[in-house]
């Protein structure tokens, strides 16, 4: 059957097109440096432009879920002692890029003891951990743990300013909020998928500190030796995220 020039014609672009959209001849067709024919007929296919809508869905969705993640807190703790009270219950958040540092707020209850009433502190921890170390699949050490806290109690009868029942500078310095350094360690337990109920991983951990005043006291007062300015605490952390 003879072809006429335009049926002839018809049928050359019929051929060419999908040599062109499956990447075949596109050396011909292309420049040095420019997007070859076959992957821009690609792109605009509704199969890779549902690929490229659910790439940027998934990053929308994935920006939401880590913008959730940094308002919530990552864990919460237990700590008993170190000047916090008797006992402490907090939260916090983790971040950086290892979930190195760590903000943590506390409550704690100083039981009566001698005086008219019990006390509540309330306490603000930075906490920094440098590295961690894998020992196998469910359990990591964390050989150094350090950071400072401030911490105050709760009741009328601790000042920030001095008194004026007092002579001037007869104290010179805060009774209500105290800054603490303090140096520790830890071991964390990966909890397994199938026993997680509240928490993927525990971490016990113990640390010793000391505040600004006993260690004022420490470097002005040569008859005190350690167990009157360190103070010993430990506890649980139990991480949420």
């Amino acid at each position: 059957m003879k072809l006429s020039n335009s049926e002839y014609l018809v049928f050359l672009i019929l051929l060419f097109i999908p040599l062109v959209c499956s990447g075949e001849g596109k050396d011909s067709l292309s420049m040095p440096g420019d997007t070859p024919v076959g992957l821009a007929c690609e792109s605009v296919t509704p199969h890779r432009a549902g690929k490229l809508s659910a790439g940027r869905g998934r990053e929308r969705y994935e920006g939401r879920v880590q913008r959730y993640r940094n308002s919530v807190p990552s864990y919460s703790k237990i700590q008993m002692y170190g000047d916090m009270g008797l006992v402490s219950v907090g939260i916090g958040w983790d971040y950086g890029r290892r979930r190195q540092w760590e903000t943590d707020v506390f409550i704690g209850i100083i039981p009566k003891y001698n005086s008219d009433n019990a006390k509540a502190t309330l306490t603000l921890k930075q906490n920094y951990i440098p590295w961690s170390i894998r020992l196998n699949d469910s359990f990591s050490f964390e050989p150094l743990a350090c950071g400072l806290y401030f911490n105050t109690v709760l009741d009328n009868n601790f000042w920030t300013r001095e008194p004026s029942r007092y002579p001037s500078g007869y104290y010179g310095f805060s009774t209500r909020i105290r800054t603490h350094l303090f140096l520790g360690e830890r071991i964390t337990f990966e909890i397994p998928y199938e026993k997680r109920f509240f928490a993927r991983a525990i971490t016990a951990f113990y640390e010793i500190s000391s505040c600004d005043l006993y260690l004022i006291s420490a470097f002005t007062n040569r008859h005190l030796t350690p167990k009157d300015y360190l103070r010993l605490s430990f506890g649980l952390k139990f991480q949420i995220l």
